[in-house]
């Protein structure tokens, strides 16, 4: 099933920027994604990315500030996060399988997720 590491959490101040990375480790992902839960919310899809490159995004505000990309030859997933905003604070999960899907429970592996604070 492999393993997800997630890193480039932090605490920013609001318009700032922060670049996570998802590094798979024990075999590769056709599909990887970004999840993120806030305190007191559900769990929501950010984005997700296949091997060949091609990307969705769970909200237009979110295409408009994050991107998604994977280093295959790393077997890495990035999501780079500009102009940040209070809003944006929640725990960041990686996620990762066999199939395209936005169902957390349908992916095979998940990180332990790396907390992004955004200050006002």
């Amino acid at each position: 099933q492999g393993r997800l590491e997630e890193s480039g959490g932090g605490l920013v101040q609001a318009g700032g920027s922060l670049r996570l990375s998802c590094a798979a480790s024990g075999r590769t992902f056709s599909f990887m994604a970004w999840f993120r839960q806030a305190p007191g919310k559900e769990r929501e899809f950010v984005a997700g990315i296949l091997w060949s490159g091609v990307f969705t995004y769970s909200q237009d505000s979110v295409k408009g500030r994050f991107t998604i990309s994977r280093d295959n030859a790393k077997n890495t997933a990035y999501l780079q996060m500009n102009s940040l905003k209070p809003e944006d604070t929640a725990v960041y999960y990686c996620a990762a399988g066999s199939r395209t899907t936005r169902a957390w429970a349908d992916f095979a592996s998940w990180g332990q997720g790396t907390q992004v604070t955004v200050s006002s």
